[in-house]
């Protein structure tokens, strides 16, 4: 008789990245309540049937009224449980796709049993519990909601052309269970089919998910030092330097070079200076405060941006750095190896074109390598 309300079916179309984002959680309870909710007309407009076919004589009132009060009583519950969010304490599927899918297995074997009339058609409304499952019952589920609703049915036509011959008769029931037999066994292995089919599309789309997060983050990331990478950090300056010319605070960059690391590239391998490049890279993140920006601009090359900050400020946290350094060994690679690296510190003047501060900042870099390296100068 009436069916299941399917979980997958809840789901609404993803709104638009422009649009206000909705909370995945929020919106799969919506759309399983509202299809329970539709359960609940199914089974309202069934009880109005029977009601029906009550006043013209074709069932008796007393079974009629039973089979009403416990069809929409079950479903008011089901109904209950997934508006309020209790389902979930009860299964991992908020809609219970399966329990509802018994349920209506169950009603549509009692319906079967009181309504000799149209009996008929109630076999047909069986599939309906199959199909509502479809998309949200694994492959075992649907079997054995499949095997159920056989069992249910031939234990009742059974029953009921042993007892009522005359209204059930065994022929006809032997024909209606045949029938219901291939239809049943077609859905569900429908079903399964589709259940195998959902389970291939969800670990393709969790394989493309992860390989669109893994994008973004190298559209994002330096994948050697952790930090933003140049194109990254670009955008973020440009953030930046639209919320300096807002507020007329200052801003400084700082440009830094790891000192003669060419001839650690060529003395010990480039596995041992991508080592100093991602232990130089993980000295600079604890020195930084929330709103500074840092990342790798090229080679051995590393962007400072301090939103908010003096040029002062700027060059005593290049001096922490230096300190934090020294104290850096790399003996691993070899034996008493230290590094230093030299800055160029200059400040943006609200308005100034950016590549013009970051050409100051690099100018500055080099003049500190030109005068010895290990230094910083401020341009």
């Amino acid at each position: 008789m009436p069916t299941s309300a399917p979980a997958a079916l809840s789901a609404e179309p993803a709104e638009p990245i422009e649009a206000p984002a909705r909370h995945p959680a929020a919106t799969r309870a919506r759309g399983a309540a509202r299809l329970t909710l539709l359960a609940l007309a199914v089974y309202g407009l069934f009880a109005g049937s029977v009601w029906l076919q009550v006043r013209l004589g074709l069932m008796a009132a007393t079974p009629a009224a039973w089979y009403c009060a416990v069809s929409l009583l079950g479903i008011g519950v089901f109904y209950g449980l997934v508006r309020s969010g209790l389902s979930l304490r009860l299964s991992p599927d908020r809609s219970m796709t399966m329990a509802q899918s018994v349920f209506g297995v169950l009603m549509t074997t009692w319906g079967y049993a009181i309504d000799a009339p149209l009996r008929g058609a109630i076999v047909a409304i069986m599939l309906l519990n199959l199909v509502w499952g479809m998309f949200v019952l694994s492959s075992r589920q649907a079997l054995s909601l499949c095997l159920l609703a056989l069992g249910l049915l031939a234990a009742t036509m059974v029953w009921k052309s042993r007892t009522d011959a005359l209204n059930y008769p065994p022929v006809i029931e032997a024909f209606h269970f045949f029938f219901c037999a291939v239809l049943l066994s077609a859905m569900s292995m429908l079903s399964i089919s589709m259940g195998r089919l959902r389970h291939k599309l969800t670990t393709r789309t969790a394989a493309l998910q992860a390989a669109l997060e893994k994008i973004q983050t190298l559209a994002r990331v330096d994948e050697l030092t952790q930090l933003h990478n140049r194109r990254h950090l670009g955008e973020l300056l440009a953030v930046e330097r639209n919320r300096q010319a807002r507020s007329g605070q200052p801003l400084t960059m700082i440009m830094l070079d790891l000192d003669h690391f060419k001839a650690v590239n060529d003395s010990h391998g480039h596995a041992a200076g991508d080592t100093v490049l991602r232990r130089f890279a993980a000295s600079i993140r604890p020195l930084l405060r929330g709103g500074d920006l840092v990342g790798r601009w090229g080679g051995e090359e590393f962007l400072l941006v301090m939103p908010g900050t003096p040029v002062e400020a700027g060059v005593e946290l290049v001096q922490r750095l230096r300190q934090v350094l020294r104290q850096l060994a790399f003996d691993d690679i070899a034996p008493g190896l230290r590094m230093s690296f030299s800055a160029g510190v200059t400040a943006c003047a609200p308005g100034e074109p950016t590549h013009l501060a970051v050409e100051r900042a690099d100018r500055a870099l080099y003049r500190a390598k030109a005068e010895g390296r290990g230094r910083t100068a401020i341009g």
